[in-house]
């Protein structure tokens, strides 16, 4: 029964650990927190849903257009909702991202109704025993598509010059500025990869409970925010690991004590960690010069 759960664990923090990416990219660049994202998580199920249900497209063209057309509608989120206030007051920032956030919520709404809706079962689902622990096909395949995302966002970020312009603009936009990086670009960038990490996750979500609804977004959205904070928020390896622990007390409270107490522990979690160590298990303290 522990391994079960602790498998089922896994599945659903790796999840949360893509949504919760977003998160920490948006705030290490900008120091904002984008409460938007968890919208564009179940943008790009919904999306994926129309173009294989209604249009009848490829598979794999519609989960690929999905997540590039999230990707679009990160960089438009920055450039209408963040760049005019970028350096403006931290509560018009948190204004913004929320109405952001209703906006797309109500578009979604009154494109494909308020009902749930079937999301299309593109995996054939097989069932792997060993002795007490039930495997599906399904699980794997989320299993491995979170770990290759979350791989390529490590070695875009550590290995690449995109990545180095990204950490750059992180730790001193002015100064990267003069080195002759377009930052305006950079940031739009990291919220396309953080947007493209977030449908990605919402296409994962639909295949594995079989269902997608317009509100779906807000409360993984705010499970992420939590994952991101226990971790370390603006820590990408910390913010990983607070995703896979968040789906493994989801996993075990749900398991050993009730389904129903899921959703408190989360938020539960995030006030002791808050008061605790603020800063998450690997992020560290900021220490500003006036």
């Amino acid at each position: 029964m522990l391994f079960q759960q602790i498998l089922n664990g896994l599945t659903i923090g790796a999840v949360y650990a893509l949504v919760a990416l977003g998160y920490t990219l948006a705030y290490g660049i900008l120091g904002l927190i984008n409460f938007s994202h968890g919208e564009i998580y179940m943008m790009g199920a919904f999306i994926a849903f129309t173009c294989i249900s209604i249009f009848n497209w490829n598979i794999w063209l519609s989960l690929i257009l999905a997540v590039v057309i999230c990707g679009l509608i990160g960089i438009v989120v920055e450039i209408v909702a963040f760049r005019s206030i970028r350096h403006g007051a931290r509560s018009s920032q948190l204004i913004s991202a929320i109405g952001v956030s209703i906006v797309l919520q109500n578009i979604a709404m009154l494109t494909w109704s308020s009902r749930t809706q079937p999301f299309p079962q593109i995996i054939t689902t097989k069932i792997i025993k060993i002795n007490d622990i039930v495997i599906s096909n399904l699980q794997i395949y989320i299993l491995a598509t979170a770990v290759i995302l979350m791989v390529t966002l490590y070695l875009l970020l550590y290995k690449s010059r995109i990545g180095i312009a990204i950490r750059a603009t992180s730790q001193d936009p002015d100064t990267t500025s003069l080195m002759g990086i377009n930052v305006n670009k950079i940031i739009s960038i990291t919220f396309a990869v953080g947007s493209v990490l977030g449908a990605a996750a919402g296409i994962l979500m639909g295949l594995y409970y079989n269902s997608i609804v317009f509100n779906m977004g807000y409360t993984v959205g705010l499970k992420a925010f939590v994952a991101a904070i226990l971790g370390g928020i603006g820590n990408i390896p910390g913010t990983m690991l607070g995703g896979i622990l968040l789906g493994f007390v989801e996993s075990i409270s749900a398991g050993f004590i009730s389904s129903q107490y899921k959703d408190a522990l989360a938020f539960l979690i995030m006030i002791i960690v808050l008061l605790v160590k603020p800063t998450g298990i690997f992020g560290t303290k900021e220490v500003e010069k006036v």
